[in-house]
């Protein structure tokens, strides 16, 4: 049985909210009659069939699992020299290490690569793997448009990160997208900000941030060192 390992990240971005990584095992010949159903880049998928997408991943996958990184996570790993390349390859890892245990055989991983530099990248993360020599790794861009099983796995952290921002909405209000670059976003931030800083909310290092709230940065700063 030929199996396939597909990774990929959602809310890598935003200035709101945690980040997704999703991984979907899939046996090969199950490829084929996901993208018959429409598996696709996220992206391209509207909401409602993503979700239904969603579920039909889970119930043909061989196996998947979803990890998430908080803003304040990010924010600690980030001040703390760990920047988001390298979280996101220690998150990755996580995902490989926990699918590939009990396999009997080696599985070929994809990986939609965050870095503009794959090479480098997919050094990294070898770093990490337990069992480095049990995976053939591929790390690409766009990624999520070449193959069914990162496809896969960026529809279930798209639909993560979507449930997620839901839910945050419902108790904090609408903040738009959580993009930095989204009106609705910033004008949340200007308003909400200084009362929710402590909410867990925000990511505090990123430059929008800190170009609104100097201050409140350097506090963050002198709290974790």
């Amino acid at each position: 049985m030929a199996l396939v390992l597909g990774i990929d990240d959602a809310g890598r971005g935003p200035l709101i909210g945690p980040m997704f990584l999703a991984g979907v095992l899939l046996k090969m010949e199950d490829e084929k009659n996901l993208k018959q159903e429409g598996v696709n880049d996220s992206k391209q998928v509207a909401h409602p069939k993503r979700v239904r997408l969603a579920g039909l991943i889970k119930d043909v996958c061989v196996s998947y699992k979803i990890v998430s990184s908080t803003p304040e996570q990010i924010d600690h790993s980030i001040l703390s020299g760990i920047n988001l390349n390298t979280l996101e390859a220690l998150k990755v890892a996580e995902i490989i290490n926990s699918l590939v245990i009990g396999q009997k055989e080696g599985i070929k991983v994809i990986v939609d690569c965050p870095s503009v530099n794959t090479k480098a990248w997919r050094a990294l993360l070898l770093q990490y793997l337990k069992d480095p020599d049990r995976v053939e790794l591929l790390c690409e861009h766009k990624a999520d448009a070449n193959h069914v099983s990162v496809s896969a796995a960026s529809i279930l952290a798209k639909v993560a990160r979507e449930d997620s921002v839901e839910e945050l909405k419902k108790q904090f209000g609408d903040f738009g997208s959580g993009y930095p670059s989204d009106p609705l976003t910033k004008e949340f931030l200007r308003k909400q900000g200084q009362k929710q800083k402590d909410s867990g909310l925000f990511r505090k290092t990123w430059q929008t941030w800190k170009a609104l709230y100097p201050s409140e940065n350097q506090k963050t700063l002198f709290s974790i060192f």
